[in-house]
């Protein structure tokens, strides 16, 4: 729960400056936090380290945090938070949104999504329209090697489909 008020209330810095030794430190710290909790996410959500640093970091610094992360551990932070999914969520939705909205996207048009996953299909679309869907798009044919276009017009049907072709297509 830490994480989530923090995330949608802390202050956090959006400009382009990243301090290289800060983001080195906290790498460090969250590797001890990842190493101490094992599998116990619960510990791992709660703990102070992991809750500060992506609640108040800026993007582009927790991108440098998280690549030291890797140069450290010898692996993504999200394959280490694969346990905890609102962790692992928040730190690839911070880092590399167009990747996250594509693993979103992909989870809405697999065979058996639930509604809830379906709806965020629509949220993607609507929301990210104009922001960021080309780089959704490009995440998307990376991860899963088709084009978005097709995988949405596969699934969708009616007026429906048109407007989500009309929003993920970004006019082309």
């Amino acid at each position: 729960m830490q994480l989530l008020v923090g995330l949608v209330s802390a202050y956090r810095y959006e400009g382009p400056r990243v301090s290289e030794e800060t983001a080195r430190a906290e790498a460090k710290a969250l590797v001890a936090a990842v190493k101490s909790a094992g599998h116990a996410a619960a510990k791992l959500v709660e703990n102070d380290d992991v809750v500060r640093i992506l609640t108040t970091r800026s993007k582009p610094h927790l991108v440098e945090t998280f690549k030291h992360y890797k140069e450290i551990h010898g692996r993504h932070i999200e394959e280490d938070l694969g346990h905890e999914e609102t962790l692992r969520e928040a730190a690839l939705c911070l880092a590399t949104p167009a990747r996250y909205f594509s693993e979103v996207v992909a989870a809405a048009v697999s065979d058996g999504a639930d509604h809830h996953a379906k709806e965020a299909l629509t949220r993607v679309a609507v929301t990210r329209a104009d922001v960021d869907m080309d780089a959704i798009r490009a995440a998307y044919h990376e991860q899963f090697g088709g084009r978005l276009e097709d995988a949405v017009a596969g699934k969708a049907h009616g007026y429906y489909r048109d407007a989500l072709l009309s929003l993920v297509a970004g006019g082309k």
